[in-house]
């Protein structure tokens, strides 16, 4: 199996997709990617979804012997909404195109394309991966309805531009982000429940040796920390990108 080793902020990086990308950069270190220099990390791949030819390491150790790490992290949190003299339409924002790009955060984005009603494909910038050129790609869906809205991953993969031999990485992970929310009483609030999770190989000496939690206790520390973050900065996002969205819907009225 032909893999890159991106560490595990490497490869959590490319998929917290609906925050804003400079929250994610990577310390990036002689070996590779990893998530601080205080936290030092094993070489990783993430597990590509279909079964190829399996090779021996660098090691000359079996790929038969390493092991999986599977890394989780959620966070759930609420926040109020701002008085406002109008009334929250935050259901009719979410199904405009600009509420679409605001959940999605199209900025972070090299570029991105619809491919039906709710589906998305995301294009991100490109990344340097030890000698490897890739371009991570997200297809996104998108499901908005009067009480809520739920952005799900539906796929990810890293199409390597240097070397051209190189074969695509599909990346086995999941990103769920629940958006739901309260205008009609008293305390208006919105809710984010974020939900990611990444399963990733470890194939390198020593820690093929160690314990599956030598990788998983400090690579769900990571993804913890990240997520952690990333929520409040995108619910900021999101109450001020509606608030321009608003404002426009008010002037184009008057």
């Amino acid at each position: 199996m032909r893999s890159f080793s991106p560490g595990v902020k490497g490869a959590v990086s490319t998929m917290m997709i609906a925050f804003p990308i400079q929250e994610w950069r990577a310390v990036r270190m002689k070996e590779g990617f990893t998530a601080s220099p205080s936290i030092p990390l094993p070489h990783l791949s993430p597990i590509r979804k279909e079964i190829g030819t399996f090779k021996t390491s660098q090691v000359n150790m079996s790929v038969n012997n390493s092991k999986q790490a599977h890394l989780f992290a959620r966070k759930r949190e609420r926040v109020k909404l701002p008085p406002s003299d109008d009334t929250y339409r935050l259901s009719e924002f979410l199904r405009h195109p600009y509420g679409i790009q605001s959940v999605l955060n199209t900025n972070s984005f090299q570029s991105f394309q619809s491919l039906d009603a709710n589906t998305y494909r995301c294009i991100m910038p490109k990344l340097q991966l030890l000698n490897f050129e890739t371009v991570p790609v997200l297809e996104l869906r998108v499901t908005p309805t009067s009480e809520d809205c739920i952005v799900e991953m539906l796929s990810c993969q890293f199409r390597y531009l240097e070397p051209a031999d190189r074969k695509d990485d599909d990346i086995l992970a999941s990103l769920k982000n629940h958006i739901t929310w309260n205008t009609s009483d008293i305390e208006q609030f919105v809710e984010i429940d974020l939900m990611l999770s990444l399963t990733l190989e470890v194939d390198t000496i020593p820690f093929v040796l160690l314990p599956i939690s030598t990788v998983e206790v400090p690579g769900n520390l990571l993804m913890q920390t990240l997520v952690d973050r990333a929520v409040p900065v995108f619910q900021r996002q999101l109450i001020q990108n509606y608030n321009k969205w608003a404002r426009q819907q008010h002037q184009n009225i008057a």
